[in-house]
């Protein structure tokens, strides 16, 4: 009765099968690994001390940004330079902007500074001027902001002098020295001159949180999951359906081709 499962067209759906199931799981449970190391990574930023808290260090031993690093205290010295405005940013659902200056550092390099955010507009809210002369800042470290950050504006077409996303890669083209591919905000905009600034808290660093990208992948492990359970319960029904038939043919019970 069983016999057609050896007939060509049966071993390309038997082929389909064998190499469907384990690609199913092996996705699958490639999804769980992702949801189980994002969890894991979670629990250990609960463990860490605040970076806050920590003892500032100098920016070059901070870098590159990653979760450990990410909202240390950073030190740098430098000169202010060109200033930016990062209009569209929120602080506690009220309107307003970010105020950027670059501080050029001993290296050459500049270092984006969140110096504070003011409410209103840019071009309509009077923005007070860096400190003048060399100065030495301790703000915490964040990384560059991309496309999924809050707030970014990637439309383009902004004003001179603004800027929809802080980012090494965004400023190398509007400035004539190289920018660290990272920037710091200050805890405290008042104290850095900047009267009418409000601080920018730091944000914990990406990835380290259980947020709805985790728990994508939860969901995609149970789609993969499902998906080869329905892969072989359709070979399960196909194969009673054709055997029903053959029995069907022995026992003259088939209809007439007519």
């Amino acid at each position: 009765m069983y016999r057609f499962l050896l007939t060509p067209r049966w071993w390309g759906i038997n082929l389909f099968v064998v190499l469907a199931i384990p690609f199913c799981v092996f996705m699958g449970t490639w999804q769980l690994g992702r949801f189980e190391d994002r969890v894991e990574t979670h629990e250990e930023a609960e463990e860490r001390p605040d970076p806050g808290t920590r003892s500032p260090a100098p920016l070059d031993e901070l870098l590159p940004v990653s979760t450990e690093t990410s909202g240390r205290p950073a030190v740098a010295k430098g000169t202010y330079a060109d200033q930016f405005l990062v209009p569209g940013r929120k602080l506690e659902d009220r309107d307003g902007f970010y105020v950027l200056d670059l501080l050029r550092t001993g290296s050459g390099k500049a270092l984006p500074v969140v110096r504070g955010w003011l409410a209103g507009s840019p071009g309509s809210t009077e923005v007070p001027a860096a400190p003048a002369g060399e100065v030495t800042v301790t703000g915490d470290l964040q990384a560059s902001e991309d496309s999924g950050t809050t707030g970014v504006d990637l439309s383009g077409g902004l004003p001179e002098g603004q800027l929809g996303m802080i980012s090494a890669a965004s400023l190398v083209n509007l400035v004539p020295y190289d920018v660290y591919d990272a920037w710091v905000t200050l805890p405290d905009a008042g104290g850095a001159g900047g009267d009418g600034l409000e601080p920018v808290p730091a944000a914990a660093a990406q990835g380290s949180g259980l947020d709805l990208k985790a728990f994508q992948n939860l969901g995609y492990t149970g789609e993969w999951f499902v998906f080869g359970g329905f892969v072989l319960f359709m070979w399960f029904r196909l194969v009673r359906r054709e055997a029903e038939a053959a029995r069907d043919i022995e026992l003259g019970l088939a209809a007439d081709a007519d």
